[in-house]
């Protein structure tokens, strides 16, 4: 008598993890998970209540692996200040697990109750004013616009529009950096002098 296949709910979220991760986002579905998983689609409607309720636990765990990402890049000790770090880990997320980074940061969020970004937007900002001595408002302001050019980047590397390694990501950060540190200084000083005349 052949020996009955266990299908868990983890095993399910893992093998609905590995098709996303090798094939993308939009080749998950019941059939290619079933397959994957040697058995009917039985067990995942059993375990889940449909498909957007696999996509979901898919998402939580990519979330842990982009977390764990982050938690790597501040590990390396390669001497950036922590603002700079936070985005580094983003972007080689995006080089190392194309596919996840698509499900987690390029699909539409128009109907998501939160967004992975809601949290960390704000937990940066005390980093950047700390840096830069800017008010709140500025810092979230400097923000959105640096985040701009990160998930650029990031988009760009994930989709292979452009092959960005690291050194490359690494170096167009800091010049935008610069360059908007620049510009909210000159604009900072330029208020300045208005209220003095």
């Amino acid at each position: 008598m052949p020996r009955k296949i266990s299908v868990t709910k983890d095993s399910i979220t893992e093998a609905a993890l590995e098709i996303v991760r090798t094939q993308g986002p939009d080749s998950l579905n019941a059939r290619a998970l079933a397959k994957a998983l040697g058995c009917s689609t039985q067990p995942i409607f059993s375990n889940f209540s449909g498909m957007e309720d696999v996509t979901m636990a898919v998402l939580g765990r990519s979330l842990d692996i982009y977390n764990d990402y982050v938690r790597k890049e501040f590990g390396r000790n390669e001497g950036f200040p922590p603002y700079k770090t936070n985005g580094m880990a983003y972007i080689r997320f995006a080089i190392e697990e194309k596919n996840l980074f698509k499900l987690l940061f390029m699909r539409d969020r128009s109907n998501d109750a939160e967004h992975v970004e809601d949290k960390t937007f704000f937990e940066v900002l005390p980093l950047i004013m700390k840096a830069t001595g800017f008010s709140r408002e500025q810092a979230a302001l400097f923000h959105l616009e640096m985040w701009t050019c990160v998930h650029g980047i990031a988009s760009l590397a994930a989709t292979s529009y452009l092959n960005f390694d690291i050194d490359l990501a690494s170096t167009v950060l800091t010049d935008t950096y610069q360059g908007l540190l620049h510009r909210f200084n000159t604009k900072h000083m330029e208020a300045n002098d208005e209220k003095r005349h």
